[in-house]
């Protein structure tokens, strides 16, 4: 019997499910995937339905579950798996794990089945690792399948795109996913306001309404009512130097999205983030829409620098950052 449930693509996926079904039993899936969308419409779990599906020994509609590859998946080890993401601390793909994918591809499946290698996030990928890729993507041998997920494929070598089949996972319809993330948080009404908040993502919703990430967005919430107040902003950034700095740059970046919306026009239906508008209006009042563009612009450019492997000082980022804030909050 089966311990827990096979891994399953997510409702909205449900179209794109099927055309991978049909391209398996017909001989004709791409070696190479390339699962593309933004964080929280679900890459992850199409991923983990597609790579449990293909390890089973006798799959139906999805992975059985019972097999003896699909216990090996559910105790989180399988011989035939090979997952590659940065180590711990980093940001980027190096190439030494690249070299042990390539070594991986040109063994044997020790269950007689597929073998699978999975990338994620393939953009973290530096440009050495990237190019020791492409001969096990050119020539990947019988039963090999490759999985790359990416929030921004645009990131990622064009050498390494075109050896892969793009497909791009659409986003739920709003009735999708307010039944999805009811069933998930238990009430219509936390559905409604964490999808608001999330730009229409369930996922990201799920992980927003979390204890921890509710936690953050109250203290940084907290930290620019400060800032209102004349608050020290070198001080503020002090608090929140345990925080992760590209949550922190997340949040500050749909906050200002949504100050600028509300700056060109005026309507407090516009934002996403209702319960700040208390903050926008302050805010708004204090500064032209061109200053929060600029501030905007900041705040992208540092989280770039993250996501493709700079290594910038969170607390001068952060310290530089609440300054402008400040700035313009009490203009």
């Amino acid at each position: 019997m089966s311990d827990s449930l096979p891994p399953s693509p997510l409702p909205w996926h449900d179209t794109l499910w099927r055309q991978f079904l049909t391209l398996h039993s017909s001989g004709r899936l791409p070696h190479a995937l390339l699962l593309s969308g933004p964080h929280g419409v679900g890459k992850q779990r199409f991923a983990e339905a597609l790579i449990g599906y293909l390890l089973c020994a006798s799959p139906g509609d999805v992975a059985c579950g019972q097999c003896h590859g699909c216990r090996m998946m559910a105790a989180g080890y399988h011989p035939d798996l090979v997952r590659i993401s940065p180590e711990e601390g980093k940001r980027q793909i190096r190439i030494d794990p690249i070299r042990e994918v390539n070594a991986f591809v040109a063994q044997t499946a020790q269950q007689g089945g597929h073998r699978v290698i999975v990338l994620s996030p393939a953009e973290a990928m530096n440009v050495a690792a990237a190019n020791a890729l492409l001969k096990s993507l050119e020539e990947p041998g019988q039963r090999t399948q490759f999985v790359l997920l990416a929030d921004v494929p645009s990131r990622m070598l064009a050498t390494i795109r075109s050896r892969c089949q793009h497909w791009s996972l659409p986003l739920p319809d709003h009735a999708q996913s307010i039944d999805w993330l009811t069933s998930s948080l238990g009430s219509r009404e936390e559905a409604d306001f964490w999808y608001q908040v999330s730009g229409g993502l369930p996922l990201l919703a799920a992980e927003l309404a979390s204890t921890e990430a509710r936690a953050l967005r109250k203290q940084l919430h907290e930290t620019f009512d400060a800032l209102v107040r004349g608050a020290e902003p070198v001080a503020e950034a002090a608090r929140l130097d345990r925080q992760s700095l590209e949550s922190i740059l997340w949040y500050g970046i749909a906050w200002l999205e949504d100050l600028i919306r509300l700056g060109l026009s005026g309507e407090a239906e516009a934002v996403r983030n209702p319960d700040l508008l208390p903050l926008y209006r302050q805010a708004v009042k204090n500064a032209r829409v061109q200053d929060w563009f600029r501030l905007l612009d900041f705040a992208q450019e540092q989280r770039r620098l993250l996501a493709t492997g700079g290594n910038p000082n969170p607390q001068l980022v952060l310290e530089a950052w609440l300054v402008r804030w400040s700035t313009l909050l009490r203009s």
